[in-house]
């Protein structure tokens, strides 16, 4: 009869699948398939997906980003992709409203951890497009943060354990990778999300107001100033 519309070869495998697959357990009322419902998990657990090193998540983030950011809108969140470095992480979405926050809050970081994270951030910025994976070493995370000492302070012994417990956050947090070699890490393409600044020549004055000790510019995640808004911090 004429006026009847068929579906597409496309959407008729859509329609398809979903009714093969939607029934993935007991009381599944979900239509998105399996992999995209995986890579959704993995994305929310966070804190990030590093396309290099898991590239069937990274080719299903990219033919699902329009669901995905629609489903992640749904619960005020939002999908960070770096196609050049091969990165996606959620970002909260900038709402004033009760009941908008992340799932799981994170705990701010610390000011050695901060300087620490903005000091990486320009290395991998001065790097960008070189090819070459930018490292850091113990002692060379020791040296920047002994540049930030407060004018008077020599406790040799605190300063190891300040770069000992920076490096174990930044770890936690898969800002900074372990290596085969002991003591030397390197820096994930992910802080370029995390400190998202429109140019790095914006980090020296977030150093100074560090130097200077004032707290309201460090990069803590429940401020509404700087730049750990719209990253992982």
């Amino acid at each position: 009869m004429s006026g009847t519309s068929h579906p597409t070869p496309e959407l008729q495998k859509i329609s398809n699948s979903r009714g093969t697959e939607r029934t993935l357990f007991d009381g599944d009322t979900g239509s998105f398939p399996l992999e995209l419902r995986q890579v959704l998990v993995r994305l929310l657990r966070g804190p990030y997906v590093d396309g290099g090193a898991e590239p069937a998540l990274w080719t299903t983030i990219l033919t699902h980003d329009v669901s995905l950011r629609q489903y992640l809108s749904e619960i005020f969140l939002l999908l960070s992709v770096d196609s050049e470095r091969k990165i996606a992480l959620l970002t909260p979405a900038d709402i004033e409203a009760v009941h908008t926050q992340p799932i799981v809050a994170r705990k701010p970081l610390r000011r050695e951890e901060t300087l620490l994270a903005l000091r990486l951030r320009v290395l991998l910025d001065r790097h960008a497009g070189s090819g070459t994976d930018v490292g850091i070493s113990r002692a060379g995370a020791r040296e920047i943060l002994a540049e930030h000492r407060q004018p008077g302070i020599v406790d040799d012994k605190r300063l190891d354990e300040q770069t000992d417990a920076a490096l174990a956050r930044l770890l936690n947090l898969k800002l900074i990778l372990p290596t085969e070699l002991l003591n030397e890490y390197r820096v994930s393409n992910a802080l370029a999300l995390a400190l998202p600044f429109d140019s790095i020549d914006q980090i020296p004055a977030y150093l100074s107001a560090l130097d200077k000790n004032e707290p309201h510019n460090s990069l803590d995640s429940d401020s509404s100033d700087g730049p750990a808004q719209e990253g992982l911090l």
